[in-house]
């Protein structure tokens, strides 16, 4: 489940966290919303920013050649 939470500070700061995107797709998601926020002083990735996206077709294909036709 993806997750977009903001914290708003009394100062004007925004705190944003993204959770449940892998990869570097999370700039593509926010990048509209901090485009209308501001300045980004400051980004920090998480460890799902760092994660392989697994590709399930892949996986599939892998799954089904390994079985012999005889």
């Amino acid at each position: 489940m993806e997750t977009l939470e903001f914290v708003i500070y009394p100062d004007g700061r925004v705190v944003e966290k993204v959770t449940g995107i892998v990869g570097a797709s999370c700039a593509e998601v926010t990048a509209a919303i901090e485009e209308q926020l501001g300045i980004v002083l400051h980004q920090e990735q998480t460890s799902e920013y760092y994660a392989q996206q697994q590709d399930a077709q892949a996986t599939t294909q892998a799954q089904t050649t390994s079985f012999s036709e005889w």
